[in-house]
Order: C-alpha cells, then sequence, then structure tokens
C-alpha cells in the first residue's frame, strides 16, 4: 500500500469473518498436530497431513503461504523431527 493512500476501514462482518477463519484454522492445526503425535503414522503420512493443512491455510487465507511458513510449519517440524527422531 502506498503512504498516500488513506487506510481501509473494515466492517464489522469483515472482521468477524477473518476471526472466523483464523478460529478455524487455529483448530485444524490442533487436531493435526494431536493426530499426528498421537497416531501410528509413518513420516510420509505425518508429511501429508501437514500438506492437507497448508492446502487448508491457503484456501482460508489465498495470497498468505508464507504467513504459513513462518508461523505453523515449524511446529509440524519440530513434532515430526521429535516424534520420528530426525534430530
Amino acid at each position: 500500500m502506498d503512504e498516500s493512500e488513506p487506510a481501509r476501514k473494515y466492517s464489522e462482518a469483515e472482521i468477524q469473518e477473518e476471526d472466523r477463519r483464523i478460529r478455524r484454522l487455529r483448530r485444524l492445526v490442533d487436531f493435526s498436530l494431536a493426530f499426528i503425535a498421537q497416531s501410528p503414522l509413518s513420516s510420509e503420512e505425518a508429511q501429508r497431513v501437514v500438506q492437507g493443512v497448508r492446502r487448508q491455510a491457503t484456501a482460508l487465507f489465498p495470497g498468505k503461504e508464507e504467513t504459513f511458513e513462518l508461523l505453523y510449519a515449524p511446529r509440524f517440524r519440530r513434532l515430526i523431527a521429535e516424534k520420528f527422531r530426525l534430530m
């Protein structure tokens, strides 16, 4: 955004929708982390779970793939490294 452009005001409905999508993604991430930790998955299966979460995150927040990589990918990498002793 250019400094000369006025900041966009978001409606209450837009803010609520954004909050709903954030909560949905957080639940999905938390569930997926628990599922990977507690299930007898192979490393490849765990990676497929992560890819599915990444696809859902991209569907919920198009154009924000980098944000997923910064916020959630490290949590999945740590868990998978611990579970499969990849450290």
